[in-house]
């Protein structure tokens, strides 16, 4: 009773002791491992050298995009609702289907101010004006669908029209007649409708239910315009 009375009786001794006093004699147990390193995953380490570039040389790196854009241009060709051309955009296609069309539609004049035949400049801004104009239009239409990626489906849609414009320049070395002019009108209007339903399989679902219509409205004078562009052509 005595030592219990000091004790409670010496708030000072008890306030003293440090607050951590007891956790020097915590001892660890050697079974206990505490040593290592601080390293990543072996399959994050996979993953992450995978994807990186940094140390491809450029001529896999080119035969890497050319491959991409010929498996896209093979979507294109055989139209079906995929997401390929929406998940793995790129403007490389467009760029060289647009390029192709504009060289292919220059007339032989070397005076081209005088030949009346559109130039490079006018079809490279149709082309790409067209294709921002289309986007923005579905994007206010409330589309799911991003900027670019629009773009990327727009751009490699106008292959079958390439494709048109490279047989009518052929079918153009042959004398011009009506059944000239009627074989260019064929070809140019399958790959008008070709081009149209290409682009629909890959942007329908990107639309409104309710607005699909307004969306496929300007697709359907975007690639007329151009098919127009290509059935009028006449070398000079």
């Amino acid at each position: 009773m005595a030592e219990a009375a000091e004790s409670s009786g010496d708030p000072g001794t008890t306030s003293s002791r440090p607050l951590f006093a007891g956790l020097s004699d915590i001892s660890i147990s050697q079974d206990i491992p505490i040593e290592g390193e601080i390293t990543i995953p072996v399959r994050s380490r996979i993953r992450e050298s995978d994807s990186s570039t940094l140390n491809e040389s450029v001529r896999n790196t080119i035969m890497r995009d050319l491959k991409a854009v010929g498996k896209k241009f093979m979507h294109v060709l055989y139209p079906r609702k995929s997401n390929t051309l929406l998940r793995d955009w790129d403007l490389w296609g467009p760029l060289i289907l647009c390029v192709t069309l504009a060289l292919m539609l220059q007339r032989g004049s070397v005076d081209g101010e005088k030949d009346g035949g559109p130039q490079f400049a006018e079809v490279f801004v149709i082309v790409w004006f067209g294709a921002v104009t289309i986007t923005l239009n579905s994007k206010l239409l409330g589309g799911n669908i991003s900027f670019f990626q629009s773009l990327c489906v727009l751009g490699y849609c106008i292959l079958p029209l390439t494709v048109a414009m490279l047989v009518c320049r052929l079918v153009l070395l042959a004398d011009p007649g009506p059944v000239n002019f009627m074989v260019r009108l064929f070809v140019v209007i399958v790959m008008f409708v070709w081009s149209i339903v290409a682009s629909t399989a890959f942007l329908a679902d990107s639309q409104p239910p309710n607005r699909k219509a307004l969306a496929v409205y300007p697709v359907f004078l975007f690639y007329f315009v151009i098919s127009w562009m290509i059935l009028t052509f006449t070398p000079q």
